[in-house]
């Protein structure tokens, strides 16, 4: 086990994506307990919001556990203060730079493994003070990068001197083992988790999810400047309709405005936004965090022992 994870006192080298409008106490602490590392997504929601959540967790765990910050949102830095307060172990942060935050969070005891598309941004974090990165490829669910996991891992591992976690087109053991050949420590894991019996998501939603094939997923938003893969649905024409007539960027976030909860917790799988990975075909079954996990791991191990014979 890598010394990264015995400092955080996590058994299993996995984190649970910070999935915005899913990943609440009830995932978390789920996977937290089967010995990953659960997270909480504070996204745009309210700081009281947060807090609850953060304390629901502790009273569901005695395990570590973390949150996740959306450094774009509004109350990014009441979030930043608030993870301190509650003593929360660990951080993930996406969607711009955690450097102001950086010197609080390290005096109060916080590991920041930020979310990175790029070598340059992997770079960036290391100066920053980042104890780790998760270098996660277009493959994920929701925002996305350019590069595709299995070429952007390797570059950022051989860029930073830091552990690097993978991400993005992982949700089984054949996933975790190449991970951990192309150089990763561990691996963070988001639309598996989605369909976990501990989500709390819409079931629509999880359906959907259950029932998609290999080539359902869609990246939507390009022009924005913030492309985002979700399941294709009206939601997912429209915006796309959207692209080949060059439409100006407000409409596009008229369309999408409010696109997310209304997916994963009203259940609207027509017009919200239905975000998750590229593996969303493989995922066939609901199962526990615990049953995820161990499986997982299971797999991963047979795996590279018949590398090993083939290498031999």
């Amino acid at each position: 086990m890598h010394n990264f994870w015995k400092e955080i006192e996590v058994e299993y080298p996995i984190i649970q994506g910070g999935m915005a409008w899913i990943a609440d106490h009830s995932l978390a602490s789920a996977v937290s307990n089967a010995g990953g590392l659960g997270i909480i997504a504070a996204a745009n929601a309210p700081t009281s919001y947060v807090r609850e959540e953060i304390r629901k967790t502790k009273a569901l765990t005695d395990k570590p556990f973390g949150v996740n910050v959306m450094l774009l949102s509004d109350n990014a830095e009441e979030v930043a203060h608030l993870v301190c307060e509650e003593g929360v172990r660990v951080v993930t942060t996406g969607a711009g730079n955690p450097g102001k935050y950086m010197d609080m969070w390290k005096e109060n005891g916080i590991k920041v493994i930020p979310v990175v598309p790029s070598v340059a941004l992997a770079k960036r974090m290391e100066r920053c003070g980042a104890d780790a990165v998760i270098a996660e490829g277009c493959e994920s669910g929701g925002h996305i990068g350019e590069l595709t996991t299995m070429a952007l891992l390797p570059q950022v591992v051989d860029a930073v001197s830091i552990p690097v976690i993978g991400a993005g087109g992982i949700g089984d053991g054949r996933g975790l083992a190449a991970a951990l050949m192309l150089g990763a420590v561990g691996v963070q894991v988001g639309t598996r988790f989605l369909v976990a019996k501990e989500c709390r998501v819409h079931p629509a939603y999880k359906e959907r999810v259950l029932k998609a094939s290999d080539i359902d997923t869609v990246v939507t938003g390009r022009p924005t400047g913030h492309p985002v893969r979700i399941l294709r649905n009206q939601l997912a024409r429209e915006l796309l309709k959207l692209e080949k007539m060059a439409a100006p960027l407000e409409q596009y976030e008229e369309l999408g405005k409010g696109a997310l909860p209304r997916a994963a917790k009203e259940g609207d799988i027509d017009w919200g936004s239905v975000m998750a990975g590229q593996i969303s075909g493989m995922i066939t079954k609901e199962q526990t965090c615990s049953e995820i996990i161990q499986e997982m791991f299971k797999e991963a191990r047979e795996i590279i022992r018949n590398a090993q014979d083939i290498l031999s």
